[in-house]
């Protein structure tokens, strides 16, 4: 008979809805790197968008899912709502306040959109699961945020290609974010460094 982790699977809320220093220390870490993060994408999206010649104009729809990550990211570890929220906010000051993204001060409106995004994905199961579907749910939710923001912001219905710039903003949610942001959150895990975090608490649990 073969054991399952049980770790990916729904798990009963934190008794302690609060924020611990412990908790608090993590969020902070994880927004100021992905703050990092971010500014590197936008050059990449730069780059992709030269690349793409005529239409550049989609690569921001291709690469958005890369700045939803922390969010879903901060939940796992900490299992706490308002977490992915902190920790995208956090992440745009860094980025446009210490790093001089080109973007500017907007950075804290996106990001309070796709924080709420990501909270809806955690929110729908409760804040019960954090596997991959959890994952793929906030991704999902966090693009259907982000692409109603950004039609109102730059016009898009209407606009040639809008199905195609929809599908690419979906898919990039659910691929980038979903998929990629599970993939970071078990390697953070095999590492240990969660060891005395709400996740690796868990994990230590599944495996006693």
């Amino acid at each position: 008979m073969t054991q399952t982790n049980r770790t990916d699977q729904p798990v009963r809320a934190p008794q302690g809805r609060g924020f611990g220093l412990k908790e608090i220390l993590a969020v902070v870490t994880l927004g100021v790197v992905f703050g990092f993060l971010y500014y590197l994408l936008v050059q990449g999206w730069n780059a992709l968008a030269v690349a793409m010649g005529p239409f550049g104009d989609l690569a921001q729809n291709v690469l958005i899912g890369g700045w939803f990550v922390v969010a879903p990211l901060a939940l796992f570890v900490v299992r706490r709502p308002g977490a992915g929220l902190v920790a995208e906010i956090m992440a745009s000051i860094v980025e446009f306040v210490f790093l001089g993204s080109p973007v500017g001060p907007i950075l804290l409106l996106s990001a309070t959109v796709q924080g709420l995004g990501s909270e809806l994905g955690f929110a729908l199961f409760r804040y019960r699961r954090y596997d991959l579907v959890a994952f793929l749910v906030s991704g999902l939710t966090t693009a259907v945020f982000s692409f109603i923001y950004s039609t109102i912001r730059f016009g898009w219905l209407g606009q040639t290609l809008f199905e195609t710039r929809l599908a690419l903003h979906l898919t990039s949610g659910l691929v980038l974010c979903g998929v990629l942001g599970w993939l970071i959150a078990r390697a953070l895990l095999r590492t240990g460094v969660l060891r005395d975090l709400p996740a690796g608490r868990a994990a230590a649990l599944d495996r006693a």
